[in-house]
């Protein structure tokens, strides 16, 4: 790699950290924490990548991508920030910034991504591409304050960086996730950030299919706006096909379609529970949004928001106590979101002490269903289905994007590291028991607890 790195952040380790690495990849690096020397080197005509944090000292580093756009239209920005919000996201994509990569970010997948920034400039100025006109951002943009989207873990990241690639995308988008997740709000995300939000928004039911003029009926409520087919699975077969003709329809100033529907699609597909052809004329753009048991680190923020919301209405400011919120992070929330922010919410209006404490978690989800422990399965799919479910999520996520190189072996470590641990809980932490259960060796076991850096401890097993 070769080219000038110019780099803003007022945090002086990731200046080191990102000088060192760029210099060692053989680049040039000017360093700064201040947003006035970062465009004073713009104007002088240096770098060829800006890498920016947003929050500065001295201002707002994707206010001021809008004015590096007009300055140096073939100067490529790359945004980190700690604000990891999907507003972020769509900020940064609002004024064209050529990536955005939350804090704390993955350092060689940076270094890919500014590789791959400098490339490109260096194949539109070869070409004599026209320089992209600078965009300012929308001043009627919604704050972070009014989106119930809450989410910090890389999933949810990689999902908001998605989410703000295909805003203002024509193609049809399928939003797949378990009940709860919040399929249908970000549908309504979607619509609400994209340029047919002054028009209107109609979710489609099955039952407005089924008339003779339903179709049409659709068409004239919703003009250029966008239509939704909510749980698509749920529709008779009679409503898919009318729906797939529906889609054939569409005049070119139509309106964007968009889908929601939960379970497994492929099983669906096979049983003949989802026609093909709406299937595929629904996944232009797919994004997976995962369960909650499947972001943990989320549950704190996500509870601290509901918990806010509810004193916003009347209720009572409460906060969890440590060991609730144990039991929180513990539980399989098969509800999801929606199940968190209405068990929240009770608890909000039940009682006005400062601090909920672990009896009343336990008694609010001892009358709910399924109140089960994380780990519990809720469905009767196959190891490999969910396997294979994870990994299109994996690379759904990550759009029209290759994953970083090296899947195979980041794959096999993901298995790896739960399969030994498991297993050496098992044989209570006996290691020659251990590798008998796995049918390896010994030794193997060792440099895979080396490797893998597993805490072995010895215990006796209970029965």
């Amino acid at each position: 790699m070769d080219g000038t790195i110019l780099v803003a952040d007022d945090d002086r380790t990731i200046r080191t950290v990102l000088t060192q690495a760029f210099t060692r990849a053989g680049c040039k690096v000017h360093a700064t924490s201040s947003l006035t020397t970062l465009m004073r080197w713009v104007e002088e005509g240096r770098g060829d990548l800006v890498i920016t944090d947003v929050m500065m000292p001295d201002g707002n580093g994707i206010e001021m991508i809008p004015k590096i756009s007009q300055e140096r239209p073939d100067l490529p920005v790359i945004v980190i920030s700690a604000q990891n919000t999907i507003m972020t996201a769509i900020q940064a994509t609002e004024v064209e910034a050529h990536d955005y990569l939350p804090k704390p970010f993955d350092l060689p997948d940076l270094l890919k991504r500014a590789g791959a920034a400098m490339k490109n400039r260096r194949l539109v100025a070869a070409s004599e591409a026209t320089p992209r006109p600078s965009v300012a951002p929308r001043g009627d943009i919604l704050s972070m304050e009014a989106m119930p989207l809450v989410g910090r873990t890389p999933v949810m990241q990689e999902l908001y960086r998605l989410i703000a690639r295909v805003i203002n995308s024509a193609m049809p988008v399928l939003i797949i996730g378990e009940s709860g997740t919040g399929k249908s709000l970000i549908a309504r995300t979607l619509h609400d950030l994209s340029d047919r939000r002054t028009q209107p928004f109609v979710t489609a039911s099955a039952e407005d299919l089924h008339s003779v003029d339903g179709a049409q009926t659709l068409l004239s409520r919703v003009r250029g706006g966008t239509l939704l087919f909510d749980e698509l699975t749920s529709y008779d077969t009679d409503a898919q096909l009318r729906a797939a003709r529906l889609l054939d329809s569409l005049p070119e100033d139509g309106p964007r379609i968009m889908a929601t529907a939960q379970g497994n699609l492929t099983r669906a597909l096979a049983e003949g529970a989802l026609r093909e052809d709406l299937y595929y004329r629904m996944g232009g753009v797919v994004l997976n949004v995962p369960a909650l048991r499947e972001r943990i680190d989320d549950l704190e923020p996500l509870a601290e928001h509901f918990l806010s919301q509810a004193a916003d209405e009347g209720a009572s400011l409460r906060k969890l106590a440590p060991e609730a919120m144990d039991l929180v992070r513990s539980y399989s929330w098969p509800g999801n979101v929606r199940q968190l922010q209405n068990t929240l919410r009770r608890l909000s209006l039940t009682s006005s002490a400062p601090l909920i404490h672990r009896p009343e978690i336990e008694g609010a989800l001892q009358s709910q269903p399924s109140a089960a422990i994380m780990g519990e399965r809720f469905t009767d799919e196959t190891l490999s289905e969910s396997v294979a479910r994870h990994l299109r999520r994996y690379f759904d996520l990550h759009g029209q994007e290759l994953p970083p190189p090296g899947l195979y072996a980041r794959i096999l470590r993901e298995m790896e590291i739960p399969l030994i641990e498991i297993a050496l809980d098992a044989t209570g932490g006996n290691q020659a028991r251990c590798a008998d259960l796995l049918g390896i060796n010994r030794n193997t076991l060792r440099k895979k607890i080396t490797e893998l850096d597993i805490a072995v401890s010895r215990r006796r097993k209970l029965a």
